[in-house]
């Protein structure tokens, strides 16, 4: 019985996210009341109060989704990829390819900052725990031996700073694709790697094509 109950919570609990996800994407977050996420789900007011204090206790929750999604994608990558470098750039694209599957939160997570301070403390804890997730796989690239000993804060903002950028281009000026998305991002950080990845590195282990040619210039 009590499996069957926290199953039934989950579900709810779910599908108010699911309601507000839709709202949020389709009216704007700051014009979405709580009474349409609570219309749109088809239970009371009682219901999404057992569960959520207000509409920016979702939004945190879809952010945390989002964020989770991204580790998850990079951690089954790292599951089956070793090299370092390649880590830096494809899981920047594995990155972006997240943000591609979930259109609507990418767009929610593009034009919210700014509303007021409670909502900015939420972005900022995504991005907080975004750059600590990036800082640890550069610094990891440090000890090892293979990115040069530089600033870490500031490779990782930059990289979080390309991302944001180009979501923004995609989803809300909507000036580009989901590829060019993808282009932008990874053509940043092979040119950020040129100044990151050591020469000795790049001279014992034998990069496909595709990643020695980033390096053309530093192996003539």
């Amino acid at each position: 019985m009590g499996q069957t109950r926290d199953i039934k919570m989950q579900e709810k609990r779910q599908k108010l996210v699911e309601c507000a996800l839709v709202l949020f994407s389709e009216k704007g977050y700051i014009n979405t009341p709580v009474r349409d996420i609570i219309n749109m789900s088809g239970y009371g007011t009682g219901t999404f109060y057992k569960y959520f204090n207000n509409k920016e206790d979702i939004l945190k929750t879809l952010l945390e989704d989002l964020f989770e999604q991204i580790v998850d994608s990079v951690n089954d990558y790292f599951a089956h990829e070793s090299d370092l470098y390649k880590r830096f750039i494809e899981t920047k694209r594995v990155i972006v390819e997240v943000y591609a599957r979930n259109e609507k939160l990418s767009e929610i997570y593009s034009r919210v900052a700014g509303i007021n301070e409670s909502i900015d403390q939420c972005l900022k804890e995504f991005d907080d725990k975004f750059l600590n997730f990036t800082s640890k796989n550069i610094e990891y690239g440090i000890k090892n031996g293979n990115f040069r000993n530089l600033p870490i804060l500031p490779i990782a903002h930059s990289t979080l700073a390309i991302i944001k950028y180009a979501v923004y281009k995609w989803v809300v000026t909507k000036e580009i694709g989901k590829e060019e998305m993808s282009d932008m991002v990874i053509s940043f950080n092979q040119s950020l790697s040129i100044g990151l990845v050591k020469r000795s590195y790049l001279e014992k282990n034998m990069l496909p094509g595709q990643y020695r040619e980033v390096f053309k210039e530093e192996l003539s």
